[in-house]
């Protein structure tokens, strides 16, 4: 079976790689993700009684330098895929997000 493929406005083709797994281990429940999705795909939730997982290799910081934005590695609160069937897979959650919490994969076409 063939893999789901788009065409851009130009003609060229892509695959899109949908999001698959959001790791609440290592979310950190910053909302990025949340902010670029051009679809519903993600909210907002309660994390279920575990930890964050420090022992990653970005460390307590991230690449934004906004680690000020109210926001500490032990908040109660994580993403989660809220209708991960909305997907367009353009990956800007992945891009985004600066723990890496996410797994894409192309999906076969239907």
């Amino acid at each position: 079976m063939s893999t789901i493929t788009g065409v851009t406005r130009g003609g060229a083709n892509y695959t899109p790689e949908f999001v698959m797994e959001l790791n609440q281990g290592t979310c950190i429940g910053c909302g990025r993700c949340y902010k670029v999705c051009p679809r519903d795909v993600f909210e907002l939730v309660e994390r279920e009684g575990g930890d964050v997982d420090d022992d990653d290799e970005y460390g307590d910081d991230d690449d934004y330098g906004d680690d000020d934005d109210g926001f500490s590695d032990d908040t109660s609160m994580v993403m989660d895929l809220k209708d991960a069937m909305d997907c367009i897979g353009c990956g800007s959650c992945a891009r985004i997000c600066p723990k890496k919490c996410f797994t894409h994969e192309a999906q076969d076409a239907a």
